[in-house]
């Protein structure tokens, strides 16, 4: 790490890494032509798209707008493919803004107020809106109507504005952050959940379809197993290997041009970057597996305390090779398993690591 340059962000670190979940342009240029246009195409979250078509065939049998929906999950799922399967699904064209974009009720105000009947509005990340446009928000879904304020002062009057009945469509990373009368005001909640490999390998099947590649069976599950459980990052690393496949084999992908390719990029058989090995090669070999602070593995590894916290840790832990415990991180059986390591006996040098170096 280089401490004259500025220091990088988790956002910018995540947006870089070849199995992060954020989408950078690239990413949103490629995934609107491989996007499923209706619930029957949509690979996985069965659970999900069962209820989602229930509540969608009702709405067009009564005639009326779909009840408000929120959306939850990590990135890279497909809350915005599913918002827009639901405009489609319900004939009506799609309005899409984003939280951080909705500073002030005014901001909210314009976006309704413009709105046509029976439109889905999509708020991406809703749960970083600001306060006096969520509050504005609670009586627009509920009774579709909001108060606009004119003037200033003891002068100011309040005009109320009918909207034309909408459904909106929230998504949301972070649950737990939306306050409760915002969240009770959603018709249907669905959380996306992670999909298992033999999921992603349809993806990677129909995405290599549609980009006019040659992958067979095996090729496909390899990619599938390196992606971390989630479609976005499969068909990155599907367009990678078809590069790799281009350039140095004859285009066809294979399991072992997806391996030689994804070793190119440094993405191992369990979907672990540069970054996630650092992490655990930091705390196995330096800290004997812990436990050790966040500030002192972060220093150790060269990155930021936050990048380590909220970019490498989140899918080390859903993989079982690190705990979070009271006393800091900590190495589990299968992350030594992972590097090739042993692990040291019990009481052994690394066991005062703790009071050493702190949190």
């Amino acid at each position: 790490m280089n401490w004259d340059d500025p220091a990088t962000t988790s956002d910018d670190t995540a947006a870089e890494r070849l199995v992060g979940a954020s989408a950078d342009g690239e990413d949103q240029a490629v995934e609107a032509a491989l996007r499923p246009k209706s619930l029957g195409e949509f690979v996985g979250q069965e659970r999900v798209r069962e209820q989602l078509d229930l509540v969608l065939r009702a709405a067009r049998a009564r005639g009326a707008t779909a009840d408000h929906v929120l959306l939850s999950g990590a990135p890279g799922l497909g809350k915005t493919t599913l918002s827009m399967i639901i405009a489609a699904e319900m004939g009506a064209p799609i309005r899409i803004t984003s939280g951080p974009a909705i500073q002030h009720a005014g901001d909210l105000a314009a976006i309704l107020s413009s709105l046509q009947e029976g439109e889905v509005l999509f708020l991406d990340e809703i749960h970083r809106m600001s306060r006096p446009a969520e509050e504005m928000l609670y009586m627009a879904m509920e009774d579709f109507r909001v108060d606009v304020v004119v003037g200033k002062g003891p002068g100011a009057t309040a005009i109320p504005l009918e909207l034309p009945p909408f459904t909106l469509v929230g998504a949301t990373t972070r649950a737990g952050l939306l306050p409760p009368p915002l969240r009770d005001r959603f018709g249907f909640t669905a959380h996306m959940e992670f999909y298992a490999p033999a999921e992603l390998e349809r993806v990677v099947h129909r995405s290599a379809s549609l980009l006019d590649v040659e992958i067979d069976t095996e090729g496909a599950a390899e990619i599938a197993g390196r992606s971390r459980g989630t479609p976005r990052i499969a068909n990155r690393l599907l367009r990678r290997v078809r590069d790799y496949a281009q350039v140095k084999a004859d285009g066809v992908i294979t399991r072992s041009i997806a391996g030689a390719a994804l070793g190119v990029y440094e993405v191992d058989d369990r979907g672990l970057d540069r970054l996630d090995r650092a992490v655990l090669r930091a705390l196995l070999k330096l800290f004997n597996g812990g436990p050790v602070g966040l500030s002192t593995l972060a220093v150790a590894v060269g990155e930021e305390r936050e990048t380590v916290e909220e970019v490498a840790e989140p899918f080390l832990v859903r993989e079982g090779l690190l705990a979070r415990t009271p006393r800091g991180r900590v190495a589990t059986p299968a992350a030594w398993a992972h590097l090739g390591l042993v692990p040291p006996q019990a009481g052994g040098a690394g066991a005062g690591q703790q009071g050493l170096f702190g949190a």
